[in-house]
C-alpha cells in the first residue's frame, strides 16, 4: 500500500469489499484496521459496502473517520488495551513499571503509542523498530520524538542520539518489558530461548507461534 497512489488504494479497498460484502455486516462479521489501513481506508469500505446494500450501516467496520461515526479513542485502543494487561501483570510478577525498562517490536499505530503509554506510566523506552529497522538508546528515548521523527523520515531509523538495531535483535534485547507489536510469528522456537523480557505483551497478531509458546 505504500506504492500505490490514493486512486489505486480507493479501487482496491472498494473491490475488497465488493469481494466480502456478502459474509460481512453489523449483525454478521464486522472487521476492523490492521497493518498499514486508516480511516479513510475504513470510510471507503464502510461507503463501498453501504452502495452494495442500499441503505446507511456504519456499524460494518470499525476505526472509521469520527465524522462517519467512528468511535473517539479508537486510534489508541490496541496499544491501551494491551498497556493494561502489562500494568496487571507487572502488579502480579512484582515488577514496578516505574523504571522498567521496554523495547518496542513495530511502530505503526498499535507500537507508536503502546511505548508512548508505558512511558507516561514511568517505564523506560530503550529500543523501538519498524519494518526499516530499528533503534536502541540505553538512555532511554522519548517515544514522542521519535514518533515525529518516523512522520518526518518515514522510519524510526536515524532518530539522533541512537545505535541501530535489527528487528531480530531487539527481540533478544536486555529489557522488563518486550512489546512485539508489528508482524505474525516473530518469537519462533529459533529465538523464543533467547528473549531475555520478564513480560511479552502482544500487540500485534500472534507474534509468537504456538510451538514458542
Amino acid at each position: 500500500p505504500k506504492e500505490m497512489s490514493l486512486g489505486e488504494l480507493e479501487r482496491l479497498s472498494r473491490a475488497y469489499i465488493d469481494a466480502i460484502g456478502a459474509i460481512i455486516g453489523p449483525e454478521l462479521d464486522i472487521p476492523a484496521p490492521d497493518v498499514y489501513t486508516t480511516p479513510q481506508i475504513m470510510a471507503w469500505m464502510v461507503d463501498e459496502f453501504e452502495k452494495i446494500r442500499g441503505y446507511n450501516a456504519p456499524g460494518v467496520i470499525t476505526g472509521k473517520p469520527i465524522a462517519l461515526g467512528g468511535s473517539e479513542g479508537r486510534g489508541d485502543a490496541t496499544a491501551r488495551g494491551a498497556v493494561y494487561t502489562i500494568r496487571e501483570a507487572s502488579k502480579k510478577l512484582n515488577i514496578p513499571l516505574k523504571g522498567a525498562t521496554a523495547a518496542v517490536q513495530g511502530y505503526g499505530n498499535a507500537g507508536s503509542y503502546a511505548a508512548i503509554l508505558l512511558q507516561e506510566m514511568g517505564a523506560q523506552i530503550i529500543a523501538v523498530s519498524d519494518s526499516k529497522g530499528g533503534i536502541v538508546s540505553d538512555k532511554g528515548l522519548d517515544p514522542n520524538e521519535v514518533l515525529q521523527h518516523k512522520q518526518k523520515t518515514g522510519s524510526v531509523v536515524g532518530f539522533p542520539g541512537t545505535k541501530p538495531i535489527t528487528n531480530e535483535a531487539l527481540l533478544e534485547a536486555q529489557c522488563d518489558i518486550l512489546v512485539p507489536a508489528a508482524l505474525e510469528n516473530v518469537i519462533t522456537t529459533k529465538n523464543a530461548s533467547r528473549i531475555k523480557a520478564k513480560i511479552i505483551a502482544e500487540a500485534a497478531n500472534g507474534p509468537t507461534t504456538p510451538e514458542a509458546d
